[in-house]
């Protein structure tokens, strides 16, 4: 399907071309004649050129107009600030109520449903006389149990 449609717009922009640009026939014309046509074909350039280049303008002159709009715009936007949501603290049944109305007669207790969880005491480590441990490591038999107890 897409070599079907390439090869359709293929002949659709050769049926154009054909239609606009008719097949030049340059044999057994004269020096004259041939000038004449070059300037024929210089003029209809130039028109050419012409039309793209006011066009061209316009582009310019448009996308100008649409930058000053989107800078309106931000002006507009920066002028109308959003004001700040502050949290409200609401109970889960005035919420019921607000969302559902007249329809919330009952109340739920959420939290009943929830697992407890216990939690570990924190293993505390003995205070020891901080002296003790600085004899026991003098020397050079508190150095050998520090290698021995990095094993």
């Amino acid at each position: 399907m897409l070599q079907e449609e390439t090869e359709q717009k293929i002949k659709e922009r050769e049926a154009a071309l054909a239609e606009r640009v008719p097949p030049l026939n340059m044999s057994g014309l004269s020096l004259k004649e041939l000038q004449d046509l070059c300037r024929d074909l210089h003029q209809k350039i130039d028109v050419v050129d012409d039309e793209r280049y006011d066009i061209g303008l316009k582009v310019t002159k448009n996308d100008k107009e649409i930058e000053n709009m989107n800078l309106k715009i931000i002006e507009i936007q920066s002028k109308f600030k959003k004001p700040t949501l502050k949290r409200v603290k609401i109970s889960a049944e005035a919420m019921l109520s607000v969302l559902l109305g007249s329809k919330h007669k009952e109340s739920i207790d959420f939290k009943a449903n929830l697992k407890t969880v216990k939690k570990e005491e924190e293993k505390k480590e003995e205070v020891t006389d901080w002296r003790k441990n600085v004899e026991s490591m003098s020397g050079m038999e508190g150095r050998k149990k520090l290698f021995d107890t990095s094993k």
